[in-house]
């Protein structure tokens, strides 16, 4: 009935404004911080001060910005470093694994890239060894394969087993 009382152009106005006050005022959260990243499974990754941490759509903070670096979510999990080693949080912003890795990559295929002692190898989402240090480098799966590389520069992949399905003969992979 409201509505019914003013006329179109007064109406259109109002919707105008009522949307664009909502937008702003729901995005003024971002302004605190230096980079936003899109919010996936759940939380965005923030940083300020060179410091990274999560934060919910609503830009309340879940992961706190004590972060050296950190990875956006895939598959539930994110990659985070801390004093030049790597772990991993879950979508609710728990550490499932402290920082221990010299590196670490995203989940693909429900698989990550991690690197110890100077060699990579794969962990499973329960985060088990399932293919081990033996790679000098060493990318992410996609479509159940993997580019690695060997200790004379070349690249071959190697399907989710572990196993090589083309050789060392490339020079760079991805």
């Amino acid at each position: 009935m409201f509505f019914e009382l003013i006329d179109p152009l007064q109406n259109y106005f109002f919707f105008y404004f009522l949307f664009w006050s909502i937008q702003a005022s729901a995005q003024t959260w971002t302004k605190q911080y230096d980079f936003v990243d899109d919010c996936v499974c759940g939380l965005a990754k923030v940083s300020k001060d060179g410091k990274f941490g999560y934060v919910t759509k609503s830009g309340e903070l879940v992961v706190p910005l004590v972060y050296d670096e950190a990875i956006t979510f895939s598959e539930g999990r994110a990659a985070v470093r801390k004093e030049n080693k790597w772990g991993f949080l879950d979508s609710t912003g728990k550490v499932v694994v402290e920082p221990i890795y010299e590196d670490a990559g995203s989940f693909h295929d429900s698989v990550a890239c991690v690197k110890k002692n100077n060699k990579f190898g794969y962990i499973d989402y329960d985060l088990k060894l399932i293919i081990p240090f033996e790679y000098e480098m060493a990318r992410g799966f996609s479509e159940g394969l993997a580019p690695v590389g060997n200790s004379k520069g070349l690249w071959g992949y190697i399907n989710l087993k572990g196993k090589m399905v083309l050789p060392f003969v490339y020079n760079f992979a991805d």
